[in-house]
């Protein structure tokens, strides 16, 4: 192996940060050090949203999960749930995330395939049978049809005898990273904020307890944004977010509270670390002074972390259980509310049960036997993880003002920046990886020959997309369709107005419309968007 010179080599995080060969008190004198580390459960919320932490609760552990049909998924699920996972994390196929039936020309090949397919609320409803929803917290991983999935998701517990402000759980309902990261956007960005604004207005009245949004960093950097760019580029999501509904006549201390944010954690340990110590700071300061926000619970910076999918490699797939583990333990230095670890076989196709198990019992482990949870930001007052905190602090607050200088974050992805930004890290990273200036095990350095997994793998049943659409054909022969006319015509009213349209999906979705069919009535007044290539 070449060895290299020290002196000659520049070492630094994924953001470009320098880092020094040791770090002493002098890295952390900066006049505002003690009031920015504080006290866990106070603000700036550096070392923790919560006073006690996991002494108190430890974070939910969720496995996303989901594949095929509403049956093979709940399977899924209640296994589990069984094994000691205290949340559920929901994957849509594309179909259902681009609102699209699966009986859809376009759907052909993608029924199931990176999620459930969900057409109506007969599929929600067999997606949790014998799930306690009252007691179980249920993230989706839902963005442009997030209306209509929620709708379902509440009209499934109401048949159950749960009402409403009995269900705790989390949307997605992020469309802006869509249309710079992740691409499964529907209607134009300024037409999507009316549907966001309903889906929080609606909640606040209905669902009290229910996360609104989960603003996600997490695909933004697995597109290839460095950790500097992920926090900035979902910060700024998150206050376009909170100006619209302020802008919509709702107060922040109303609303915010039920905001919660998604993360990813990389491999650099120690960036990740701060970088989510830095996120709680920044967000605190962000809604007290500049949205003055009362509420300190308003202040918090509450999110989920997934380890990272774009560091896993299908080479020695193996390997990833270390990765994940570390990135798990990052996560949780970090003061994460929630947690997915990915699986070993992740690079490779969907996870087994096996591979699943061991995720979830790496979870477990760190939870029971390390002593980890014991302490309160146990990282909190080294030098080095100080330093880096307050460094990321500043780099983020200068992408912060760069976008609000151009108008802020609408402006700034109609424009292309935020899109350039991420696809200009992406090549530099592969160009390091090209060059041996970043080494990836299996990858370019201790490459091995016999690459094969030493686990089965896999894959959905060919015969998934067929079942579903079957499915599809008889939910339809079914359905009241003189009722189903009345509630599409009175929500095809509504979205001509500035009434919300929660209320109006709500009723189509009971009597039975499919997501593809009210995703349709959506087009006809919001349209459909298309990206504007300028680079």
């Amino acid at each position: 192996m070449k060895m290299v010179n020290d002196k000659e080599k520049k070492h630094t995080t994924s953001s470009s940060i320098e880092l020094k060969r040791i770090y002493t008190e002098q890295d952390i004198q900066s006049p505002d050090f003690k009031q920015n580390l504080g006290d866990s459960g106070k603000y700036p919320f550096t070392r923790g949203v919560y006073s006690n932490m996991y002494r108190g609760k430890l974070w939910t552990m969720r496995q996303y999960a989901g594949f095929g049909t509403a049956r093979e998924s709940n399977k899924r699920y209640r296994y589990l749930l069984s094994k000691g996972q205290s949340g559920l994390s929901v994957a849509f196929d594309l179909p259902t995330q681009l609102g699209l039936d699966s009986d859809h020309p376009q759907s052909c090949g993608e029924v199931g395939k990176v999620g459930v397919a969900i057409d109506s609320l007969q599929d929600m409803k067999i997606l949790f049978e014998q799930i306690p929803l009252q007691k179980v917290s249920v993230s989706m991983t839902i963005n442009a049809t997030a209306a209509v999935i929620l709708a379902m998701y509440l009209a499934v517990a109401e048949s159950k005898g749960i009402s409403g402000p009995q269900l705790t759980g989390t949307i997605q309902n992020d469309i802006l990273k869509e249309f710079v990261a992740r691409g499964t956007y529907i209607f134009p960005p300024r037409s999507s904020m009316k549907i966001i604004n309903d889906i929080i207005s609606f909640c606040h009245n209905q669902m009290p307890r229910w996360n609104t949004m989960s603003i996600s960093g997490y695909h933004i950097r697995e597109a290839g944004a460095t950790a500097v760019q992920e926090l900035a580029f979902t910060l700024a999501n998150a206050i376009t977010y909170v100006q619209a509904a302020l802008e919509s006549g709702l107060d922040a201390d109303t609303f915010a509270p039920r905001l919660s944010f998604f993360l990813a954690a990389h491999n650099n340990f120690f960036e990740e670390i701060a970088k989510f110590r830095a996120a709680r700071r920044i967000w605190a300061k962000i809604m007290r002074d500049r949205f003055k926000a009362k509420n300190p619970k308003s202040w918090k910076f509450r999110f989920h972390t997934q380890t990272s999918g774009a560091t896993l490699t299908a080479q020695e797939p193996e390997n990833n259980v270390v990765r994940v583990t570390l990135q798990a333990l990052a996560s949780i230095l970090g003061g994460t509310q929630s947690l997915h670890t990915n699986s070993r076989d992740e690079a490779l196709a969907l996870p087994s049960e096996e591979s699943v198990r061991i995720a979830l019992r790496t979870q477990q482990i760190i939870a029971q036997e390390t002593g980890v949870p014991d302490v309160v930001d146990p990282v909190g007052g080294s030098y080095l993880i100080e330093n880096l905190t307050d460094r990321i602090e500043e780099e983020v607050n200068k992408y912060l003002k760069k976008i609000e200088d151009m108008g802020g974050m609408l402006t700034a992805i109609e424009q292309g920046f935020i899109q350039k930004e991420i696809q200009e890290s992406a090549y530099i990273y592969q160009k390091q990886l090209e060059t041996h200036q970043k080494e990836v095990i299996g990858i370019n350095t201790f490459v091995t020959e016999e690459n094969r997994p030493p686990f089965e793998i896999y894959y959905p049943p060919k015969e998934t997309e067929e079942n579903q659409i079957k499915k599809l054909k008889q939910v339809k022969s079914l359905r009241p369709e003189k009722r189903l006319r009345s509630s599409m015509g009175s929500l095809r009213q509504a979205c001509q107005s500035d009434k919300n349209l929660m209320p109006y999906i709500y009723d189509c979705v009971k009597d039975m419309a499919t997501l593809g069919e009210i995703t349709s009535v959506l087009k006809e007044t919001y349209g459909t968007y298309r990206e504007n290539l300028i680079f």
